[in-house]
């Protein structure tokens, strides 16, 4: 009798726990569908968007467009009547592209045709009258000892390493050519090289040549050579010129220039939380952008999704538990000054970073994220997964976050990533192209609305059993 008794109980104790998960599940859904309802029907990241773009423009770190994007944004927080709003002073680097960038190849003496080239950023200027010599394609870095100093000495140095067009993920086909535009110079310099062209990071073929930061290193001054990109188009015809007449000449002039650092900001607002003050969540974007194009993709989708995280936890009525944060971010693209000084000032102040999210690859259809977590916390954030299918949100996935929050990385904050689908990102990156018009309102708020709702999740739920035990206790 007594089994039978035990057995009911065990029984009656399952039931209610299985009840509790689905009733819980269904406050969570019914909340995180008036969280896509606000954004998706009464929005603001689109409007905030426009003005950033089209008002403001590129917002190249040390440039008067930067600081009035700060100023810009710092009075919408304020508006949005948050608990706090602050900015954060940081030392950023000031270069400056200088006059139109003019490039040409020359098959005979007086038969030439322009290139569209753009300088890197970081680049020093050519000579007065611009760098003109023979030049040598290479497929990257590795190619240059194959070649040898015998080959390169005195030439330019033209790197032609395409994306790798199979790869679904367009960020791993990035990552797997970048290193030529950030290193191709140094690099180059060391065998001789008066200067460097790059094959634009881009899967697609077209005219816009796409900047990007590089980085001399350890090179003493007097050994730096120019570096610029080229468009896709170009390095096609580049390379099938060379094939043809290999004593062709390439010539191109930059007019760039570094100038001392210069101080910015990153701009913070916060929502304190009731329960759990301590805890801090923050949600990002970076708020520069290079000097071409006006930063719309990236990282101005970035920044505007991460305001309307506050926004519409404050218009829903929802009062966090933990504090929520939003970081809009100074020199992500040159420099990663601000990522650095808010992790260090985090540090110096003691303060407990539970989470942090970051938008930073556009802002196109969400398809989920990407954790950098523990086991356990990871299993915790799976179980959220089926909540976010009615929006065709399906990707969890372990890997990277954003290189603004990578800082924080200490092995307990949990980071993440927002991860649009990614397929024309590349298009747009770093270019002419990176424009408000290529901006779809409704992606850009399922975006929102997507990181709102991880973020309601996390505040609500917390991570690990040091959160459970403290939730029990309150």
């Amino acid at each position: 009798m007594k089994h039978i008794v035990l057995i009911g109980l065990t029984l009656l104790i399952g039931q209610n726990a299985i009840s509790q998960v689905i009733e819980r599940e269904q406050k969570d859904s019914l909340e995180i569908r008036k969280i896509y309802d606000m954004a998706l029907l009464n929005g603001r990241a689109y409007n905030w968007l426009d003005h950033l773009s089209t008002q403001i423009g590129p917002r190249l770190s040390g440039s008067y467009n930067a600081q009035r994007a700060v100023e810009y944004t710092k009075k919408e927080l304020e508006q949005l009547g948050l608990d706090k709003v602050w900015l954060q002073p940081v030392m950023v680097p000031k270069w400056v592209r200088g006059a139109k960038e003019t490039a040409y190849v020359e098959t005979t003496p007086g038969t030439k045709r322009d290139l569209k080239i753009t300088a890197l950023g970081g680049s020093i200027a050519s000579p007065a009258g611009g760098t003109k010599a023979e030049f040598i394609e290479v497929q990257g870095i590795e190619d240059l000892a194959r070649y040898g100093e015998e080959n390169i000495k005195g030439k330019i140095v033209f790197y032609n390493r395409p994306m790798q067009a199979n790869l679904i993920n367009t960020f791993e086909a990035y990552g797997g050519c970048v290193d030529q535009r950030y290193s191709g110079a140094a690099e180059a310099a060391k065998y001789g090289a008066v200067g460097v062209i790059v094959r634009s990071m881009n899967l697609r073929l077209d005219d816009f040549p796409h900047t990007g930061t590089m980085s001399y290193g350890e090179l003493p001054v007097s050994q730096r050579i120019p570096a610029a990109a080229i468009s896709t188009n170009d390095a096609e015809y580049l390379s099938g010129i060379l094939k043809m007449q290999k004593d062709s000449k390439l010539y191109f002039k930059v007019n760039s220039s570094q100038l001392p650092d210069v101080e910015s900001f990153n701009v913070i607002g916060e929502i304190t939380g009731i329960q759990f003050p301590d805890e801090i969540i923050v949600v990002g974007g970076h708020l520069d952008s290079w000097d071409l194009g006006d930063g719309s993709h990236d990282d101005g989708a970035g920044v505007v999704q991460s305001m309307e995280v506050l926004r519409l936890f404050k218009e829903l009525g929802l009062k966090p538990k933990r504090t929520i944060r939003v970081v809009l971010f100074m020199n992500e693209e040159n420099g990663l000054r601000g990522g650095n000084k808010y992790a260090e000032i985090a540090k110096k102040n003691n303060e407990n970073h539970l989470f942090a999210l970051e938008s930073d690859a556009g802002g196109f259809t969400p398809r989920g994220f990407s954790f950098d977590a523990t086991n356990t916390q990871f299993a915790q954030i799976e179980s959220w997964k089926k909540l976010f299918g009615p929006y065709l949100i399906h990707q969890f996935d372990r890997g990277g976050s954003g290189a603004d929050i990578g800082p924080l990385k200490n092995g307990t904050t949990v980071l993440a990533g927002l991860r649009p689908d990614s397929q024309r990102y590349f298009d747009h990156h770093h270019s002419d192209n990176d424009t408000f018009e290529h901006i779809n309102k409704r992606e850009l708020e399922l975006g929102a609305a997507t990181m709102t709702s991880l973020i309601y999740l996390v505040d609500k739920y917390g991570f690990g059993e040091i959160s459970k035990e403290r939730e029990t206790k309150m």
